[in-house]
C-alpha cells in the first residue's frame, strides 16, 4: 500500500523531516542499497589493486589515468539531464492518478435520475452501476500488474461477480482486435435509453446529464489506456541511464586516492573511503531510482497506486449509493440553529484560539487614507479643469512640457555660430586662403564709412591677419555673431530678402514691412516689397531688420500692426523669399558679442537713423538694452544706434 506520512508532517517544527529518515518501507535505502553496495565494492576492489598489486610503473600510469578521468567526468551534464527527466516523470505520475475512473459522480446522478423503488428499478440501477465498474476493471487489468494478478482471466472476472455468463458470451462474441473495455459503457447507454422509454428517467435533461457523466468516466478509462501505450520516449530514458552509469563508472577510477608522495594537485590526503563520492552516488543514483519507481505507478512498488483497493472501494460505494441508499432518507426536522440568525458552531478547548483571531475582511480593509484626500471633488470643477488643460488640443499639456524642456533658439544659434566662428578662423589662417582676403580696392573704399560706424559701435572685426575679438566662442555665455565680409569677385553669397506683409493663421498677425532710407535727405518712408524687388536709394540697398522671435500668443483674431523691428517670422510663403546674388565674397567673417541679461524682455528695435549705414537683410534682436544692436547679418554689416 502507498506509504502515507502526511499526518507526521502536518505541522512544521524543528527537524520535522528527521523522523522520516528512519522509515524503511518506501525509503531510498530500500530502493538503492543494492546499487550502493555494488558501487562501493567495485571502488574498494580497484583501490586495493592500485595499492598492493601494481608495480611502480603501473601505478604511475594508473595515476595519470585517474587524473584524466577525474578531469573530464565533469563534462557529463548530470544535473541537467536528471532534473528534466524526473520533472517529466513526476508530472506524468500525478496525471495518471487523476485519470483513474471513480464512480462517485456517476452514482449520484444515477441514484437521483433513475426512478423506481420496485425490483425493476433496482435492477436497472445496480446493473448500470455494475457495467461501469466492469469497464474500470477491464482497463485496470490491462495496465496494472497487481489487478491482472488478481483477475488473470475473464473467468475470474465472472466468478468475482462483475460479469454474468450471458454477458461474457456476448462480450466474447463481439470480435475486435482492440481492447474491449468500452463495451460495458455501451451496455450502460442502452439501458439508459430503455429506462427513458419506460419513463423511469423523467426527462431528456436527466438522460443527458447521466450520459455526460458516463462519458467522463469512459474518458478516464481511455486516458489510462493511452498512458500505458504512450510511454516516455525510450531515447530519453536511455540517455539518462547511460549518463548516470557512465559518470559513476568513470568515478570508480577518477575518484581514487592517489599516492600523496607524488605531489599531484588535489591529492594531498589519503582517506581510503571516498565519502563525498559515495554521497554523490547516493543522490544521483537515488534521483534516477525515483524516476524508475514513478514512471509506471501501476506496479507493485511500495509507492505505486493501490488499484485493488480502489476496485473494492469503488464497487462497494457505488452499489450502496444506487441500491441501499435509494429513497432512504432520514427524518426531516428543524436544525439546532433554526431561530439563530448568526449560527456559530462550538469550539473545543484545543481550537479555542481561533476565536481570538479577527475575521479576514480583505487586504485593503486596514489601509489608511489621509483625510484631505477622502473628500469628493465636484464633477463640474473636474470638467472645467479638463477643458482648460485641453482646450486647444488634447495633447496641449504634453506639448507645453516638451517646449519647456527643449533648448531655446538663442542657445542653438549661439552654439552654432561659435562652432562656425572657429572653423572660419582656421580657414583664415590657412595658407590657401590668403588670396581670398584681398578684395577689390574700390569696394573697400566704398565701405570705409560703414566700417568706421561699426568700429564706433564696438563690434568685433576680423582683420586680414585673421585675429578674432576676445569675446568670441566663450563657453560660459551664449554669443550671437554678426556676419560681415569683404568683397571678392568669387562665387557670390545668396542673400535672403523678406517680402510682403503676412498674416498669422490662428489669430496672430505678421507684418513684414521693409523700410527704405534715403541717403541724402534723411526722409523715411515705408514701402511694401512687391515681387521680391526693392528700390535702391543713393546707391545703397536698405532693409528693415526682421525679428526671429515669436511674440506671445493672443486669443484675439484681429490683425495688429507692429513695428517692423519686432515683426515675428512665423510663417514664410515661398513667394515672399527672394534669392538675389550680390558681389559679396564667399569668405564671410564673424564678429561676436556675448548676450547679457537674458531674463530681460525683448525690446523693439529702434528705427534706423536717417542717412545711416546699410541695414541687414536678416536681423535677430538680442535681450540686451537697445544701446547696442547685436544681430546676425547675412551678407551685410551691422547698423548701430
Amino acid at each position: 500500500m502507498t506509504v502515507t506520512y502526511t499526518a507526521r508532517v502536518a505541522n512544521a517544527r524543528f527537524c520535522g523531516f528527521s523522523k522520516l529518515l528512519l522509515a524503511w518501507k518506501g525509503s531510498i535505502y530500500k530502493v538503492l542499497y543494492k546499487e550502493f553496495l555494488a558501487f562501493f565494492a567495485m571502488y574498494t576492489a580497484i583501490s586495493i589493486t592500485y595499492r598492493f598489486f601494481l608495480f611502480d610503473e603501473q601505478k604511475r600510469y594508473f595515476e595519470k589515468l585517474a587524473i584524466y578521468c577525474n578531469h573530464y567526468a565533469s563534462l557529463i551534464p548530470m544535473s541537467f539531464v536528471l532534473g528534466f527527466y524526473v520533472t517529466l516523470v513526476v508530472n506524468r505520475w500525478w496525471s495518471q492518478y487523476t485519470c483513474i475512473p471513480l464512480p462517485d459522480r456517476l452514482m449520484c446522478t444515477l441514484s437521483g435520475g433513475l426512478q423506481g423503488s420496485d425490483e425493476r428499478g433496482r435492477m436497472l440501477r445496480r446493473t448500470m452501476m455494475r457495467y461501469a465498474s466492469l469497464s474500470a476493471i477491464l482497463i485496470l487489468r490491462s495496465v496494472s500488474t497487481a489487478v491482472f494478478k488478481r483477475f488473470p482471466t475473464m473467468d475470474h472476472v465472472v466468478e468475482a461477480g462483475f460479469m454474468t455468463r450471458e454477458e461474457r458470451k456476448k462480450f466474447e462474441g463481439l470480435q475486435s482486435p482492440y481492447n474491449k473495455y468500452w463495451i460495458p459503457c455501451v451496455w450502460f447507454t442502452n439501458l439508459a435509453a430503455v429506462a427513458r422509454c419506460e419513463g423511469r428517467i423523467k426527462d431528456d435533461s436527466t438522460l443527458k446529464l447521466l450520459l455526460e457523466d458516463l462519458n467522463v468516466f469512459r474518458g478516464n478509462c481511455s486516458m489510462l489506456f493511452h498512458y500505458d501505450m504512450i510511454s516516455v520516449p525510450l531515447v530519453y530514458t536511455q540517455v539518462v541511464t547511460l549518463a548516470v552509469y557512465s559518470f559513476f563508472l568513470v568515478c570508480l577510477i577518477g575518484r581514487q586516492f592517489l599516492d600523496p608522495r607524488q605531489g599531484y594537485p588535489g591529492h594531498d590526503l589519503d582517506l581510503y573511503v571516498p565519502i563525498f563520492t559515495l554521497l554523490q552516488f547516493f543522490f544521483y543514483a537515488g534521483w534516477l531510482k525515483v524516476a524508475e519507481q514513478l514512471i509506471n505507478p501501476f506496479g507493485e512498488d511500495d509507492d505505486d497506486f493501490e488499484t485493488n483497493w480502489l476496485i473494492d472501494r469503488n464497487f462497494q460505494v457505488s452499489m450502496m449509493a444506487v441500491d441501499d441508499m435509494y429513497g432512504d432518507l432520514p427524518i426531516i426536522e428543524r436544525d439546532r440553529y433554526w431561530n439563530d440568525s448568526n449560527p456559530r458552531p462550538p469550539y473545543t478547548a484545543a481550537t479555542l484560539f481561533v476565536l481570538r483571531k479577527p475575521s479576514f475582511q480583505g487586504s485593503t480593509f486596514d489601509m489608511a487614507i489621509p483625510k484631505e484626500e477622502m473628500h469628493f471633488q465636484p464633477l463640474e470643477d473636474i470638467a472645467e479643469n479638463l477643458e482648460e488643460s485641453g482646450g486647444r488640443h488634447p495633447n496641449m499639456a504634453l506639448f507645453n512640457r516638451l517646449l519647456n524642456a527643449a533648448p531655446s533658439a538663442t542657445d542653438l544659434m549661439g552654439g552654432a555660430f561659435r562652432c562656425t566662428s572657429t572653423q572660419v578662423q582656421r580657414l583664415r589662417h590657412s595658407p590657401g586662403m590668403d588670396t581670398s582676403t584681398s578684395d577689390d580696392d574700390d569696394d573697400d573704399d566704398d565701405d570705409d564709412d560703414d566700417d568706421d560706424d561699426d568700429d564706433d559701435d564696438g563690434s568685433g572685426k576680423i582683420g586680414k591677419g585673421g585675429s578674432l575679438p576676445s569675446g568670441l566662442c566663450q563657453d560660459t555665455q551664449s554669443t550671437m555673431c554678426s556676419f560681415r565680409g569683404e568683397m571678392s569677385p568669387r562665387t557670390p553669397l545668396l542673400e535672403i530678402q523678406f517680402g510682403a506683409e503676412q498674416e498669422w493663421r490662428g489669430g496672430h498677425p505678421i507684418l513684414n514691412q521693409v523700410k527704405e532710407m534715403k541717403g541724402d535727405g534723411g526722409v523715411e518712408e515705408d514701402r511694401d516689397v512687391e515681387g521680391g524687388k526693392a528700390e535702391k536709394t543713393g546707391g545703397k540697398m536698405l532693409h528693415a531688420p526682421v525679428s526671429l522671435l515669436l511674440p506671445p500668443l493672443q486669443p484675439s483674431r484681429e490683425t495688429s500692426t507692429r513695428p517692423a523691428s519686432v515683426t515675428p517670422v512665423c510663417s514664410i510663403d515661398s513667394s515672399t523669399l527672394l534669392l538675389r546674388p550680390t558681389p559679396r565674397s564667399t569668405l564671410e567673417l564673424f564678429s561676436s558679442q556675448p548676450i547679457i541679461n537674458q531674463n530681460r524682455a525683448v525690446p523693439a528695435l529702434p528705427k534706423p537713423p536717417i542717412g545711416g549705414a546699410r541695414m541687414s537683410f536678416l536681423t535677430v534682436p538680442t535681450h540686451s538694452v537697445p544701446q547696442r544692436l547685436r544681430s546676425v547679418s547675412m551678407g551685410s554689416e551691422l547698423t548701430g544706434s
